[in-house]
């Protein structure tokens, strides 16, 4: 039986869209000689609808969707995802479904029995579980049809208390199938991996699994669809962060092995740089804009973004605006310059001493002479937020902001100044990683000056500032914040591993005592397993570790 995978990039809601890739696919793979064309979890609306779901009209072009994709059916069958209504009154309306489309016609459907509800998922917010067991019979195989969750609890201390694969197995299929959205994270494509090797080994089973690729809003999808065989070995990985639809072949044997060469970011910080131009350009290409802005400031921050969102969006609809003031090094304006002349981009600079000037007078009736500290600070990025949003506002641009992990999770940024923006690019990057990115970002040529990695980090708020005046070194903070955010160890855990307990407990506060801050900051496009919004939920008036 030949079998194709169409790993694709879904857009939430845009059913015309979505539909016809669907439908173009099927035809492009009966074309070469598929009898099966398999499609990602909840292909048709995308992933994750979130709140959508709970609108009927979304519910019914869902439906008119899945009965356009099954009259291609003909003389190939399809497996796609999509909502279904639950027929029953009791529990939730719907079901999260695989849908098996035959002969012009809804041939089965399979619903989803896992339904996670840690970190970025909520499933079990809109969805009822499955609990009836069943096998697709297509072409002399008896298919044991999964959906993504549903093979995941094999761990030693397993989330949920049953096992569909153990249901399933009872009524002896010859082949897994698992359609999937599992979004990105640096460390997923092995945990993925493992997870599928294990069922096959547990089942003695072949196993084809299909991925999404693409982003959506804060969540990417790296795609790294898989075939492995009935003792978990990877017979054909798809590519990373791009679309491809391949036919493949299951014979008595298994998989025929395919020996291309995929394109698989290895290292830790390429796959963060791949992952994040994925989300650059699909943010922009599906909420419909084409510019983006940003504040330059001569800092490693600003120079990483803005390197990553020219390759994302092309040089020409980037514009990076330097706003130097009285407190700005001549060589934070000269690097910022010397980059934005490799990069051949436009800019603009907008000096603000004068603004800055003119805020101090008409404030000095109420400050009087109260001496300079962190409100003047605070007026200096506020002054620049408020001119970017005025370019913003006037010329269509996208705001990037260009806070980084450390500082957010800290509180080290301004409300409504540098913490503003349309979309956070690294704000689940830690600023190690950020000299990592940049270091990538040069692996062929200078485009990041080698002074901007180099130098102290400093806001330039005041006069000979630097971020180690107000923080721990970024390789001491930056430790003992992911073992708190990404590992969850408590403070006596972390000060068990010879970390000093008074920077510890102030490093835990401030975390704590900034999550209002992080409660108003723009969607972060999400690298890690644990990145700030909402796969992670945290009271902001709560007491522990404040």
């Amino acid at each position: 039986m030949k079998i194709a995978v169409a790993q694709l990039n879904y857009h939430i809601g845009n059913f015309e869209s979505n539909t016809t890739k669907i439908i173009d696919h099927i035809r492009q793979a009966k074309q070469q000689g598929a009898d099966l064309v398999v499609f990602a979890e909840l292909a048709v609306c995308g992933y994750p609808s979130r709140d959508f779901l709970e609108f009927s009209e979304f519910i019914d072009l869902c439906q008119e969707s899945i009965q356009k994709i099954a009259k291609e059916c003909v003389g190939i069958a399809c497996i796609v995802g999509s909502p279904s209504v639950n027929p029953k009154i009791e529990g939730k309306n719907l079901f999260n479904s695989a849908y098996f489309l035959e002969n012009g016609k809804v041939k089965a459907q399979v619903n989803k029995t896992l339904l996670p509800t840690y970190d970025v998922f909520d499933e079990y917010r809109y969805f009822e579980p499955n609990t009836e067991f069943k096998l697709i019979e297509f072409k002399g195989r008896r298919i044991a049809l999964t959906v993504c969750e549903d093979l995941w609890n094999v761990d030693e201390d397993p989330l949920y208390v049953n096992v569909p694969m153990d249901e399933l197995i009872k009524l002896n299929p010859d082949l897994m199938i698992n359609i999937a959205a599992s979004p990105f994270d640096y460390n997923h494509r092995e945990d993925r991996i493992d997870v599928l090797q294990k069922n096959c080994k547990k089942y003695q089973l072949p196993l084809l699994y299909v991925n999404h690729v693409g982003a959506q809003t804060e969540l990417i999808f790296d795609g790294g669809s898989l075939l492995l065989d009935n003792n978990g070995n990877v017979a054909h990985e798809f590519d990373y962060f791009i679309e491809e639809m391949k036919v493949l072949k299951l014979d008595a044997k298994g998989w025929k092995k395919k020996s291309e060469a995929i394109i698989n970011p290895q290292s830790e910080i390429e796959r963060i740089y791949h992952a994040l131009l994925l989300g650059i350009r699909d943010y922009f290409q599906k909420s419909g804009f084409t510019k983006a802005i940003l504040g330059m400031s001569g800092g490693i921050d600003s120079a990483v973004v803005l390197a990553l969102a020219a390759e994302a969006l092309g040089k020409d609809n980037v514009l990076p605006v330097l706003m130097p003031s009285q407190f700005s090094s001549y060589h934070s304006i000269d690097d910022s310059l010397e980059m934005v002349r490799t990069l051949e981009c436009h800019h603009e600079i907008i000096p603000i001493k004068d603004v800055f000037s003119s805020l101090e007078y008409a404030l000095k009736p109420q400050f009087k002479d109260l001496p300079f500290n962190l409100t003047e600070e605070n007026m200096q990025a506020r002054i620049r937020g408020v001119l970017l949003m005025a370019m913003s506002n006037k010329f269509g641009y996208i705001l990037l902001n260009t806070s980084n992990k450390s500082e957010t999770a800290v509180g080290y940024g301004t409300l409504y100044g540098d913490m503003c923006g349309g979309l956070s690019i690294i704000g689940d990057v830690y600023k190690i990683q950020v000299y990592e990115l940049a270091r990538y970002i040069n692996r062929n040529g200078t485009i990041i000056p080698e002074n901007i990695i180099s130098k102290p980090p400093s806001a330039e708020l005041r006069h000979d500032q630097k971020d180690s005046d107000s923080l721990p070194d970024y390789d001491l903070l930056d430790k003992i914040l992911y073992q708190y955010i990404e590992l969850r160890k408590s403070s006596k855990e972390i000060i068990r591993q010879g970390f000093d307990e008074a920077v510890v407990k102030r490093i835990l506060k401030l975390v704590n005592t900034n999550e209002y801050k992080r409660h108003q900051t723009p969607p972060i496009l999400r690298v890690s397993p644990k990145a700030f919004g909402v796969g992670r939920r945290m009271p902001i008036v709560g007491k522990y570790l404040s």
